[in-house]
């Protein structure tokens, strides 16, 4: 169990959520380890609240797939695998393709100029070395576009396969190595949208997620 584990209090939001973010920003940093063991009592003591936020917050975070349950044995946080991993992004591949696609196709002028703006902001954000910020920025350039595809349901999917994709996004972006790669892929994909080249942006989208599950996978084999 993590010795340095704090509540990080807000008050705007209810306790269980509190709980849930402390916990998932300790299973993001690495201060809660793969197959480390989530006991409600001792989270419960640790971070001063009752049993039932905690219990609460776990659910939240087996849906996001950073906790499993395991019979027997209770609640642990989950390990990343392969598979996992491989499923996530072959349902984003997918759905970034066709957002991209449908982007090309509705995207207006005040929507590039937020691209631009988040391509920006993405690329500062680099050299913060600060991994939080850098993935919102990421995320924030990826939402102009889906946005841009002026699909709600197709967005509300995406956002749904955002919270499964974080930590994947995360593990990826604390290799420095990737973000020259990362910063030339929006670029392209900004230039691809501006042009309207529908086929060459989603080539290029393609790439971007493929690109990333190649070096998830390898981070995944060096943890094994």
């Amino acid at each position: 169990m993590a010795d340095k584990l704090e509540l990080n209090m807000n008050a705007y939001l209810p306790l269980r959520d509190v709980v849930f973010n402390t916990l998932r920003e300790a299973i993001l940093k690495g201060e809660l380890k793969p197959g480390e063991r989530l006991m409600e009592l001792q989270l419960a003591s640790k971070l001063g609240v009752s049993r039932t936020p905690i219990r609460e917050a776990i659910r939240m975070l087996e849906l996001e797939g950073l906790a499993v349950t395991v019979p027997r044995k209770g609640a642990e946080v989950a390990r990343m695998t392969e598979k996992d991993m491989e499923d996530v992004l072959q349902i984003r591949k997918a759905l970034d393709e066709l957002a991209v696609g449908l982007a090309c196709d509705n995207i207006q002028e005040s929507d590039l100029e937020k691209l631009q703006v988040a391509l920006k902001n993405f690329e500062a954000s680099t050299r913060s070395h600060d991994v939080k910020r850098i993935a919102q920025a990421d995320v924030e350039f990826h939402d102009v576009i889906y946005q841009a595809a002026n699909n709600p349901k197709l967005v509300n999917m995406l956002n749904n396969l955002r919270e499964q994709m974080y930590r994947y996004r995360v593990e990826y972006l604390k290799s420095e190595e990737s973000y020259p790669t990362l910063i030339q892929e929006h670029e392209k994909i900004f230039d691809c949208l501006k042009r309207k080249d529908r086929d060459e942006v989603i080539r290029v989208m393609s790439y971007h997620v493929v690109n990333q599950e190649m070096m998830v996978k390898n981070i995944i084999r060096e943890q094994e």
